[in-house]
């Protein structure tokens, strides 16, 4: 597994995304990202970009970490999804003990991924026992590890609290092969992030094999980006999936503009004013969205690494910046392809699964309008705000 500077991730993802989109038509029909593309994540040490330098990861600053994800989902929106979400839960690396660690991340292929909060562990001699099925687990079909994120119950079968009353949760960490994956990911758009549910019964975890996932306290690195926490940085890059796809589409319609006449009797497409304003507007849109999000991001890593501190200030910019932009390239992509018109409706031509992997991108947590309440929560609060 190849180490990558913060400047060569970047640069990386731009080298390799011809081979992705070469590929994208395969992921698309299996449902899965190919060996191809990833082996070429692996070799490139994509999947380390969150993971801490001790392990041997990069460890990369979150905007270097969004700029990598842009570019990979300008060439297909699934394998951006599934890099984003596994390099995110190698975030956890940095709440585990290094031999525990080094034997998850330094194994081949040495990738985690995870999928929603549910169901209970019960405490016992070493470890924990768990029975449970979790859904949501994008990049299942790549990874040598599966996570959950469960509520502990004592050896009595009562809940376990933390010192402040609140249950106790812990991700607990096991092996692929532990599990049993299903088969149920036929969704409308990223079809091919696998985004699979997984099943294990009566599994021991040992306690080595667990961490308190963005509990500050419970932290081994001390690096700004580790932070930041896992739920932002979930935010952030897959905002900034969503940018690449936008971009993607917009450019996908410009060129289109440029060469095609809509009918032998009308003038090219790209002297018709109507045109000519929807792509100036959209293009004003997009790099409005991309600017404040890279702007919040910005600030936000600045300010930790002076003052050392991820605010619930700094938390709700990140919220709101990233709604916001999966909200806005969602109409960008929409803008894209009305505007290409009969020809967005063919899988030949760049549009039509763009178009459904940004809806089912809009649909996912990161962009709840209910976020834009609790800003404005934040903001009405006496004496806060949102940090911007």
């Amino acid at each position: 597994m190849t180490k990558a500077s913060t400047i060569d991730l970047v640069e990386r993802a731009r080298a390799i995304a011809p081979l992705i989109a070469r590929e994208a038509d395969e992921i698309e029909r299996t449902r899965r990202l190919t060996p191809a593309v990833v082996a070429a994540l692996i070799e490139n040490g994509l999947y380390r970009a969150l993971l801490p330098q001790s392990l041997g990861g990069t460890e990369a600053p979150i905007e270097i970490f969004m700029q990598m994800l842009e570019e990979i989902a300008k060439a297909d929106a699934s394998t951006a999804w599934c890099l984003g979400q596994c390099s995110v839960c190698a975030m956890i690396a940095a709440s585990l003990d290094p031999d525990t660690a080094q034997e998850i991340f330094n194994t081949p292929p040495g990738i985690l991924a995870w999928g929603a909060i549910a169901h209970e562990a019960r405490s016992v001699e070493g470890g924990y026992r768990v029975t449970a099925r979790w859904d949501f687990a994008s990049g299942s079909r790549q990874a040598s590890w599966l996570g959950a994120h469960v509520r502990i119950l004592g050896a009595d079968g009562s809940p376990r609290k933390n010192a402040d009353g609140s249950p106790e949760m812990r991700t607990i960490l096991f092996p692929a092969a532990s599990a049993v994956l299903h088969d149920v990911w036929q969704a409308i758009g990223l079809a091919g992030t696998g985004t699979d549910s997984y099943e294990v019964a009566d599994l021991f975890i040992p306690e080595r094999f667990t961490a308190f996932r963005d509990v500050a306290s419970a932290l081994r690195e001390t690096g700004p980006l580790h932070k930041i926490g896992t739920g932002s940085a979930f935010s952030l890059g897959f905002a900034a999936v969503s940018l690449g796809i936008a971009r993607a589409t917009l450019d996908a319609a410009i060129a289109l503009a440029r060469a095609k006449h809509p009918s032998l009797a009308g003038g090219a497409m790209r002297d018709n004013q109507a045109v000519q304003g929807l792509i100036g507007r959209t293009e004003g849109d997009l790099r409005a969205a991309r600017a404040y999000l890279y702007a919040t991001a910005h600030a936000m890593w600045h300010d930790l690494c002076v003052a050392g501190e991820f605010s619930a200030a700094h938390r709700s910019a990140v919220r709101l910046a990233a709604t916001w932009t999966i909200h806005q390239s969602g109409r960008v992509v929409d803008a894209a392809y009305h505007m290409a018109g009969a020809t967005a409706v063919f899988r030949k031509h760049p549009f039509e699964r763009r178009f459904r992997d940004m809806h089912a991108i809009a649909q996912q947590i990161q962009a709840r309008d209910s976020h834009y309440e609790d800003v404005g929560k934040a903001i009405l609060a006496e004496g806060s705000g949102a940090k911007g």
